[in-house]
């Protein structure tokens, strides 16, 4: 029976644990700083920490469970590790590099069950969630690599928006959240963190009520139900109408400004129709968001999707933009490698198939 992973505690939950087998909370703060501050890979490295305690940690729980399978270096620095988990399966992780920071992408779940037609992540169906000790090592595995190439390059910026529907595996979420926000860990601010969602209605209310205080981006990518239902059929049980009154109460409660992902499909959602329609969605909240306009990658089992044309896009991004909405084209990272999100996985797990 494989270990537990020690990443998937926060500062809380190892306290307690450790009071429950007899130790006092300040050896919580040692076994902290150990694995977020010094990054160390075997407990017994831990050398201020008592033999005892040693012990039962390393009988209860490992550092690394996460195998490096395959890793895709770009031109422009980005790079995407294919891990290998315990139980065989395998996730994607990217790490990208910034003018302000090194983001990294992660993945939280085995395969994805929300079924967008145009998305690589979905080919494979759900399996499982990830632990969020699986989640939080991602990115200590992202930052140990960094830590060999001894430039003090540290994650300064996460998104939660790889493999899998983060709200469809909520609590592990929280908890590698509250384990990225430890002021005595990695310490990363809740500005610097998204998490995104296509739209699970029901789970943003509960995701508001948290008061994390991290940024939100909503995967839309239509602007009506006829279409929205077409190309992403999370939609046929929580249509449009639905999601914005979830946006509203978030926005209502948090003050906090939402990222609107809008992936655009050659002649399907791209025209100035679409456009238009978009703007008069978001009319009403456009001084509390932004659109990020997304140039697809385009997927070999998804053929019937191209990229939309430069001109398309400009054109679409000029009619936001004249209409008062706050819009940007994202700039493409790692366009020279598997650049769609689970189109690395996907390839790796038909090769093995087809050995």
């Amino acid at each position: 029976m494989n270990k537990e992973s020690i990443y998937g505690l926060t500062f809380e939950q190892l306290t307690a644990w450790l009071s429950d087998h007899g130790h006092k909370k300040f050896r919580a703060s040692q076994v902290w700083e150990w694995l977020y501050r010094t990054r160390v890979t075997s407990f017994s490295e831990m050398t201020d920490v008592n033999k005892e305690c040693i012990k039962l940690l390393e009988e209860h729980f490992v550092i690394q469970t996460l195998t490096e399978h395959v890793k895709q270096e770009a031109a422009d620095g980005t790079i995407k590790f294919l891990f290998k988990l315990q139980d065989g399966n395998l996730i994607e992780t990217v790490m990208m590099r910034h003018k302000y920071g090194i983001s990294v992408c992660v993945t939280t779940q085995v395969g994805c069950n929300i079924g967008c037609s145009f998305c690589a992540s979905g080919l494979l169906a759900k399996s499982r969630d990830l632990s969020s000790g699986e989640i939080v090592e991602q990115i200590m595995n992202v930052q140990l690599h960094l830590d060999k190439l001894e430039q003090g390059e540290v994650v300064s910026h996460v998104v939660v928006m790889g493999i899998g529907e983060p709200f469809d595996n909520f609590e592990n979420m929280l908890d590698f959240l509250k384990v990225l926000m430890d002021h005595k860990g990695l310490a990363i601010a809740g500005r610097r963190i998204t998490v995104s969602t296509s739209g699970l209605a029901h789970k943003i209310y509960e995701f508001t009520d948290t008061q994390l205080q991290v940024n939100l981006a909503i995967s839309l990518h239509a602007p009506n139900n006829e279409l929205r239902t077409q190309i992403m059929k999370i939609n046929r049980g929580i249509p449009i109408e639905k999601l914005m009154k979830s946006l509203d109460y978030y926005l209502e409660k948090t003050n906090r400004r939402i990222t609107i992902e809008y992936i655009l499909l050659k002649d399907v959602n791209d025209h100035q129709e679409e456009a238009e329609q978009l703007a008069d969605l978001l009319d009403d909240k456009k001084h509390r968001l932004y659109v990020n306009l997304i140039p697809y990658n385009p997927v070999d089992e998804h053929s019937q999707y191209q990229r939309s044309d430069k001109e398309s896009v400009l054109s679409f991004y000029d009619t936001l933009k004249k209409r008062g909405i706050n819009c940007k084209i994202r700039q493409e990272h790692g366009t020279d490698i598997d650049a769609a999100c689970g189109q690395l996985r996907s390839k790796q797990i038909k090769k093995a198939e087809a050995k």
